[in-house]
């Protein structure tokens, strides 16, 4: 198995709605871009706001493998989604790791 997760820093003017809307499209990815076990996707509501450092979205993905991860990034529907939130994000987080 192997996870991916991101943590999405949005520009301060953004809106709740455009949020929600990213939210949503990420959880369709589940059922439609192969190689996905598990996936859960939401907007950080942390009470530890010292710790949050800006960061509001927050997506986590299982996939079978390294290489289903390397072929999510390509898929087209995830480039739709970066392209799409792209201009409205200032920062990003990524880490991935294999575990058993």
């Amino acid at each position: 198995m192997f996870e991916h997760i991101v943590l999405l820093k949005f520009k301060p003017d953004v809106s709740i709605e455009l949020k929600e809307s990213a939210v949503k499209r990420a959880h369709d990815f589940k059922g439609q871009i192969p190689g996905i076990a598990d996936l859960s996707v939401g907007i950080n509501v942390t009470e530890e706001i010292a710790h949050m450092q800006g960061f509001t979205l927050g997506i986590r993905v299982t996939f079978e493998d390294q290489q289903a991860c390397r072929d999510y990034i390509q898929h087209p529907l995830h480039q739709s989604l970066l392209q799409s939130i792209g201009p409205f994000v200032e920062g990003i987080v990524v880490m991935d790791y294999p575990f058993a």
